[in-house]
């Protein structure tokens, strides 16, 4: 096994939530708030990539869109760097910057954290804010098993509503793993789900209308109360292994997909 010389990212840099997607908003205006997480690597000081950043920006326009009579915003978090650095978590203390500083900026709001790979992980590690609410962990970056080490917590999980969705063909995040880690999860925190896109690898391209169908469908429903989909619901209330396997079917999102449970 590769070892790494673990870096911190330089101290001047500091980690920024940017303009909010799809246009500013008053902060009496805001209902809710996005925090979008992106990928990262698992060693690195450099900045953090532009690549990965505007990955996000079609998830996160959805996301407005479909939130904007309650009052959605939404950010994409700017790193300091782009590396998990081990043990220092560097993702995971700027996903909880961005949090306390969403709520400097908007008061009293209830907060989704949204990740993708290794930002996945840091908004599960982040979720133990007061204003989290909600954590969407899409194809999240897990360590593997490992009997000499602490296991990935969730405790923190307690009290919010968690979805993970996964690709069964990611090369990149092991899926095996993450649904290991939502056992756990769900053994203290029973809203918890995850869902299976089956073939689809680790950007979620293949079934990328639905993956957004869903998200749009979970953060909207846990910040705002609305009804979700019968899928979602069924996931939510069925016990393991069921609603931890629930398959993401072709054309969620359509009537056919993704009618509502009333």
């Amino acid at each position: 096994m590769a070892h790494f010389a673990l870096v911190a990212p330089p101290a001047a840099r500091r980690p920024r939530l940017g303009r909010p997607v799809g246009g500013s908003r008053t902060s009496a205006a805001v209902g809710g708030v996005v925090l979008l997480l992106p990928d990262g690597e698992p060693v690195s000081a450099r900045r953090a990539s532009a690549r990965t950043h505007a990955a996000l920006l079609p998830l996160g326009r959805g996301l407005v869109r479909a939130g904007r009579s309650e009052g959605l915003v939404a950010h994409v978090v700017r790193y300091r760097a782009r590396g998990w650095n081990g043990a220092d978590a560097d993702l995971v203390a700027d996903a909880s910057w961005a949090v306390a500083e969403a709520v400097r900026l908007y008061g009293d709001v209830p907060v989704c954290l949204v990740g993708h790979g290794m930002g996945a992980r840091a908004a599960l590690r982040a979720a133990g804010h007061p204003a989290v609410c909600a954590v969407l962990a899409l194809a999240p970056w897990m360590p593997e098993d490992d009997v000499a080490a602490e296991p990935e917590p969730v405790r923190q999980l307690v009290g919010r509503r968690v979805l993970l969705a996964h690709g069964t063909n990611d090369a990149r995040t092991d899926p095996e793993l993450s649904f290991r880690f939502a056992e756990r999860a769900k053994k203290a925190n029973r809203d918890t789900c995850r869902f299976e896109v089956h073939s689809d690898g680790h950007a979620l391209r293949q079934y990328a209308a639905e993956v957004r169908a869903l998200a749009a469908d979970f953060v909207l429903g846990a910040l705002f109360s609305r009804p979700v989909a019968r899928p979602v619901a069924d996931a939510m209330a069925a016990p393991p292994p069921l609603g931890l396997r629930m398959p993401l079917a072709a054309g969620f999102g359509s009537s056919r997909g993704g009618s509502r449970r009333r």
